[in-house]
């Protein structure tokens, strides 16, 4: 899973094998060392109580819910990208959740062997 945090944005761009752990156990999540004992982690979860698509961050762990509805209708379909906007008293956090598709170009040195295939790829939707 990748996080890629801009201003009050967050997105987060999930593999084949993250959506089918997001269908299955119900949550992703990836963590990044800093120091002995110091890591940030990120999160996305599916969650029964959610009634849209929210984030926090507490105690170095950034947490992004699903309702449990949208998260399995996103991980059954063709269905590319999640979004929402989360009121914060200073404007809007802007949450982005996609698939994750393979490069047009191939790029030495990464493994994009479980990245959905581009849809503009050659042979793609033929």
């Amino acid at each position: 899973m990748k996080l890629r945090i801009k201003g009050p944005t967050l997105r987060l761009r999930l593999t084949q094998g993250e959506m089918r752990a997001l269908l299955e156990e119900g949550a992703v999540e990836e963590h990044v060392p800093f120091a002995p004992a110091v890591r940030l982690v990120y999160r996305l979860r599916r969650d029964a109580a959610a009634s849209e698509i929210s984030a926090s961050f507490r105690n170095g762990v950034v947490e992004i819910r699903v309702p449990e509805a949208l998260a399995r209708e996103w991980c059954d379909t063709e269905r590319v990208t999640l979004a929402h906007e989360q009121a914060l008293p200073e404007g809007a956090l802007r949450i982005t959740l996609e698939k994750d598709f393979a490069c047009l170009a191939p790029r030495a040195g990464e493994d994009e062997s479980d990245q959905f295939p581009h849809p503009r790829a050659p042979g793609a939707g033929s």
